[in-house]
């Protein structure tokens, strides 16, 4: 028997219910007045969670009275996004598509939540949401505010547990729904989370943060229905938090320098996973300029490796093998494009990456070799090996 909880009562199913391709499995609860939400959010991660909770709203209005969707505004959308990586998913448009009220804001500074018909806000839900709610407008809800993050707390604590999940090589993770702390981030009491260790990723190996959210999502938009259903964040609170052992991993924002290739300690398998999971990495190289009116001069240009791909090495190069990230050329000096000659280099761990694109700093993206010949990368002379010549690049990327 499932127990359904009504308005002041409770009532009694044979089975969960099924809406939208969510279980609503419901238990025993602690009561709470009707809920009035405001919903903070930002991307397909959070989004999710909003359509679970407005579905059950649909089905349980005198356990959802309302919910209000927090939003930012377009300007600060964009700069979040390079600060923190969000995807630039529109969460105005699906709380449109649901007939929600939404709020956009910059800041919480000068900012209060409204009040409906029915009463001041009494819980906030915050989902992958960039800024910190301030204890004010906590303070001001009764029930406080409740978080849904995709990792075991509190391994993976910040702003990119998927990003540094999928880049520490884990084929588990899980979710959680914690309190909003008043302080700090992620630091709230746990009421609900995936069993250790937590459920399987699908194709490890080859995922992607999108992909990986696509999964996700739902097992936490289910876990935060079923958490309000039972009444979790109702006082008295019960930690559900497993024990941890060992060291704790954390999950900072992502930035520009997490793309840099470390050529003397990533190895081909540390470069893919960083390439498949946070984008086209970036190194830099030394060019050489000829002013008109002044000597020949050289200056260090970011490149982006926008295209690479793990090759056979091509013969006569192993001597370039114990330089790692010093690019190559199968062609003679002076260097000129031909389709049959490619640019390469070598990793940590002896593998050939070929450098099918390249973008160098104040260049569109081109042909690994082209891009590499205009930028005038390449050193004065060839190198001779077993009757081969091999011309590198003045000096190694960096």
């Amino acid at each position: 028997m499932w127990i359904i909880p009504g308005s002041g009562s409770l009532r009694l199913c044979k089975k969960p219910f099924v809406l939208r391709g969510l279980v609503f499995r419901s238990y025993a609860t602690k009561t709470s007045d009707p809920l009035r939400i405001l919903f903070c959010g930002s991307d397909e991660f959070s989004i999710a969670h909003l359509k679970a909770l407005h579905a059950y709203h649909l089905k349980q209005p005198e356990r959802i009275s309302s919910i209000d969707v927090v939003g930012f505004t377009l300007r600060f959308l964009e700069w979040l996004r390079f600060l923190i990586q969000f995807p630039s998913v529109p969460l105005k448009a699906a709380a449109s598509d649901l007939s929600l009220p939404i709020h956009e804001i910059d800041t919480f500074t000068g900012w209060t939540p409204p009040t409906s018909p029915n009463g001041h806000i009494n819980l906030v839900i915050a989902v992958s949401f960039g800024l910190f709610v301030p204890p004010r407008i906590l303070n001001g809800a009764k029930y406080g505010g409740l978080n849904v993050h995709p990792s075991l707390l509190p391994n993976f604590r910040g702003p990119a547990p998927l990003h540094h999940t999928l880049l520490a090589g884990h084929t588990t993770t899980g979710v959680t729904v914690q309190t909003l702390h008043m302080k700090h981030f992620d630091h709230g009491a746990i009421l609900s989370q995936t069993p250790a260790p937590g459920f399987e990723i699908p194709n490890p190996e080859s995922c992607t943060v999108p992909e990986l959210v696509d999964f996700v999502a739902p097992k936490g938009a289910q876990m935060l229905v079923e958490s309000i259903e039972k009444g979790l964040f109702v006082p008295p609170i019960a930690n559900a938090g497993a024990e941890q052992t060992g060291e704790l991993k954390h999950a900072p924002k992502i930035t520009p320098e997490d793309r840099h290739i470390k050529w003397a300690n990533w190895t081909l398998a540390d470069i893919n996973r960083r390439n498949r999971v946070i984008g086209p990495l970036w190194s830099k190289a030394l060019c050489a300029s000829n002013p008109v009116d002044g000597p020949l001069s050289f200056q260090q240009k970011r490149v982006i490796l926008t295209d690479i791909e793990e090759v056979d090495p091509p013969e006569g190069c192993d001597s370039f093998s114990i330089v790692p990230g010093l690019p190559f050329t199968n062609a003679p000096h002076p260097v000129k494009p031909k389709k049959s000659r490619q640019l390469y280099v070598f990793t940590v761990d002896g593998k050939v990456l070929r450098i099918n694109r390249m973008k160098v700093e104040g260049e569109q993206d081109a042909e690994g070799l082209r891009a590499a010949i205009k930028a005038r990368m390449f050193g004065d002379r060839a190198f001779q090996y077993e009757g081969r010549e091999l011309t590198p690049f003045r000096n190694s990327l960096v």
